[in-house]
Order: structure tokens, then sequence, then C-alpha cells
């Protein structure tokens, strides 16, 4: 187990599956105490906690609704006040919902901004109140900000770009105080939302320099850079790691 995060608390925004749960593993084996933010995925959450604590490691599982601000907050409120500080947020949470523009419901949109982006304000500006200097914001972003070559990602792409915007001005914003704010942007990752074994995930390798999905674990090592001190001088980048999807 590494040390290079040993006393620091980070809180996971959908950190119970994918992506966010490979976050937590990584971030408790570098030494951190995690708080895995949930929604719907209690069990799993609460599993993963358990299976962290069981290596040694320090965790518990919180619930925290991504699409409802006074709930994130207050979540993040929680943790910074049971352990007495917050030196790492991670915005994994996010959905995607594909369709036809000319079919796409004002709910559905109003859904993934809410989640994907509005919650990735309101989770930095709640965890940047608790934050010391050398505070770490870390969002999952994605690939498709800058490249959506099929029909029906006009959203998600829109609210993946606006992270890129979001984290140069939060940058400038937090900069003074020596906190980093960065998005990691994955290509398709073999997830609960993206299998590498189903019929859309496969097609996905032929626009890809390397003709596979990325396992969690190696976004989850992208994250555990950003959060750690070799990346002091990292801040309002967006940090492609997509095996040349975008190339």
């Amino acid at each position: 187990m590494s040390t290079q995060l040993n006393g620091k608390v980070a809180f996971i925004n959908g950190g119970s599956r994918g992506i966010g749960a490979a976050t937590a593993r990584r971030l408790a084996r570098e030494g951190a105490t995690v708080a895995i933010g949930y929604f719907a995925s209690a069990i799993a959450a609460e599993a993963l906690a358990e299976e962290i604590k069981a290596s040694g490691g320090q965790a518990i599982a919180i619930k925290a609704d991504a699409s409802d601000p006074a709930d994130l907050t207050k979540a993040i409120d929680s943790v910074a006040k049971r352990f007495g500080r917050l030196d790492i947020l991670v915005n994994s949470a996010g959905v995607l919902i594909v369709g036809p523009l000319d079919q796409y419901s004002l709910e559905d949109f109003d859904r993934t901004i809410a989640v994907n982006v509005r919650a990735v304000f309101v989770a930095s500006q709640a965890a940047a109140k608790h934050m010391q200097d050398g505070g770490r914001i870390i969002n999952i972003g994605s690939t498709n900000g800058q490249r959506m070559p099929f029909a029906g990602g006009a959203v998600y792409a829109m609210s993946k770009s606006a992270l890129i915007g979001l984290v140069k001005g939060m940058a400038r914003d937090l900069g003074p105080r020596g906190i980093t704010v960065n998005n990691v942007a994955p290509g398709p990752v073999d997830t609960d939302m993206n299998p590498e074994k189903a019929e859309f995930g496969a097609s996905l390798h032929d626009l890809m320099a390397l003709r596979r999905h990325a396992k969690a674990d190696e976004i989850a090592a992208m994250v555990a850079y950003l959060a750690g001190p070799e990346a002091a001088f990292v801040t309002g980048a967006d940090l492609l790691i997509d095996g040349g999807f975008a190339a």
C-alpha cells in the first residue's frame, strides 16, 4: 500500500461502480480515506467500503443524489465534518442518454445537464469551502467532449465539453489557494455503461489507435496521479486517456 495520500480525505461522487469504484480502491491503496458517494447503488457502495476496509484502507459509503444540489452539498459537508477535512473531490457521477435530435426529450436534456454539469459545479463549490491549500478537484469527462463520431450523442458531448470550460475557469478561481482542477477524459471503458463485449462497444474499436476498451483501473491511475503531490503543477487541463479515439 502506497503512502502518497496518507492523511488525505477524498469524496468520490458516483463512487459505487465502474470508474468511480476503481478510483475509490486506488485512492484507498494510496492511503486516502475515501467517502463513496452513491444514489441508487447502496448495496454496491456498502460492499465496496467493506472491501476497502478489509484490505486495510479506510472508507465509508454515503448517499448523495447528484441531481439534487441540496442533497449533494449536504453529503459533502457531512464528510468534511466527520473527518475534519476534505482534500480531494472526484466528480465521477454521470449519465449517458443518447437519441436522435428530433426525438430527444427536454426531460432527458435537463437530466443530462443536471448530473453531468450542474452536479460538478455544485460539488466543486461545496468541496472548495472545506479544502486547504493543495486541494484537488478531478472530474471524469469524456473524449466525446472533443470528438463525437456517431449520431445521437450531441447532448452527451455538449455536457462533457462544458466541463472543459468549467475546469479552465475554476482553475483560475482556485489557483491562488493552490487547489488544482482538472478533467480526466476517457475513451471507451469496459464498464456497465459501455461494456466491451456489446455490439456497440466493439464497433468503437475501429475509431481508435489502440483497438480495445480501457480498464477502469487505468482511468483510476490517472486520477490518482492528479490527486498526488507529483501533479501539483497540473491544473486547468483536459487529459485524454482514450486509446487514440480523438487522435
